[in-house]
Parts: C-alpha cells; structure tokens; sequence
C-alpha cells in the first residue's frame, strides 16, 4: 500500500515500525492437522468461468446469530458479494445469484460444500441446465481453497475486530471491508493489483478492437 502511494521505505525498517505498532493482524486458529495427500486445485483462466460460495457465521452483541454468503470470482479473486442476514436460506441465494449474472455474466461453473441451503430444491432447479454446479467432497474445505482462503481474510481483518450491535451496521461494515478488499488492496496472486484493478486489465486485453481503433499500427 505504500509503495502504491510513492513512499519509499527500508523494508526492514518498515517491518520494525510495524512490530512495534503492534499493527499484525490477530490470527485465530486452530491446531494444523495433516491433511494426506490431495490433488492441486485447477486455477481458472478467465472472468466468470468460476465462481466460489460459501457462508460464514457472527454473533451480533445481543447474541443472535447472523450469517454471511460469500460468493467469490476465483480468477479475478474479486469480492462479488456478502449477503449478511439473519436467515439465508437457497431461495435468497438464488436471488443473489440472479443479481450476480444481471450484472456481469452466467458463471461456467460454481463450485460450493454440501449444506442444506447449496442443495436445496431452488438451487438445483436453477442450475440445472444453466450452470455446472460442482460439490466438494464433505469434510474437504481444501477443495474449494479459493474461498476459504477469503473467509479466513474476512474473519482475522473484519469478523474479529468489531462487536456488531445490529444488523444494519453488520452489513455496512462488511460492506465497507469487502469494497477495500476490491478497489484498494494490492494482492500479491495479482502482480501487486486490485482485484478490480486486475478484472479490468483482463477484460481490456479480451476485448477485440472496434471499428476505428488503432491497434499495433494498423487502422481498423
């Protein structure tokens, strides 16, 4: 973020003044267990040919419960959304789906665990024939590293830093994360870009030249 802004600094210094900020972001997890063996996950190509799901749960300082749908471009590691409710269940996640591809495209395939909302009779009536859902195996998170890796994100540098009292300031805040996680953080996966930044990079170069336009000193 520094570098971005024109400032130059020692890194290691830098890293000191970090330490001594006591800046580092908190990281809350359990004991690493080992895994075996397991297959590389395929890294998509292009925009939209594969998107990730997946909810997250809070408690807000009353102690009701809310949850959190993810849904997570895994090429462009953009942010599509984070629908925070009290109750999400498959109609609403079709709707969120719906808004989605109006706004963008038909993702060439999904991909998410097995919980009842993901299975549910609405889901599958809208994906079937229209998209290539794919269910992980249950108990297999690693298979769907993409947005697990976001939900850890979400969880260290959001989830655990506020106490929510309500739910409209729940979905504000989370709202307000998931922008700066899109438009202002660099990710290193991206050469250092946005993920917006990243998408409109890609869209640009597959994009053909229109009438008019000049392209490697030919006028077409």
């Amino acid at each position: 973020m520094l570098a971005r802004e024109g400032h130059a600094l020692n890194h290691k210094k830098l890293y000191r003044l970090y330490r001594e900020e006591q800046l580092m972001v908190r990281r809350r997890r359990g004991r690493k267990r080992a895994l075996g063996t397991r297959t590389p996950m395929m890294v998509p190509s292009a925009i939209n040919q594969r998107w990730s799901l997946d909810f997250v749960s809070d408690t807000l300082s009353d102690g009701r419960r809310f949850r959190i749908l993810c849904i997570v471009d895994d090429y462009s590691r953009e942010c599509l959304a984070a629908a925070v409710d009290t109750s999400l269940g498959g109609v609403r996640v079709v709707r969120e789906l719906e808004r989605l591809v109006t706004a963008r495209a038909m993702p060439e395939a999904v991909v998410s665990d097995n919980g009842t909302e993901l299975t549910s009779g609405a889901v599958l009536r809208w994906a079937t024939r229209r998209v290539a859902w794919h269910y992980i195996e249950p108990g297999k998170p690693v298979q769907n590293a993409f947005i697990e890796s976001f939900n850890s994100k979400l969880r260290d540098e959001c989830l655990n830093e506020y106490v929510f009292s309500s739910l409209g300031e729940a979905r504000e805040i989370i709202e307000r994360w998931r922008h700066d996680y899109n438009y202002l953080r660099p990710h290193s996966s991206l050469g250092a870009l946005t993920p917006s930044e990243f998408a409109a990079l890609k869209r640009e170069q597959t994009t053909p030249p229109q009438e008019g336009e000049i392209t490697r000193g030919l006028y077409l």
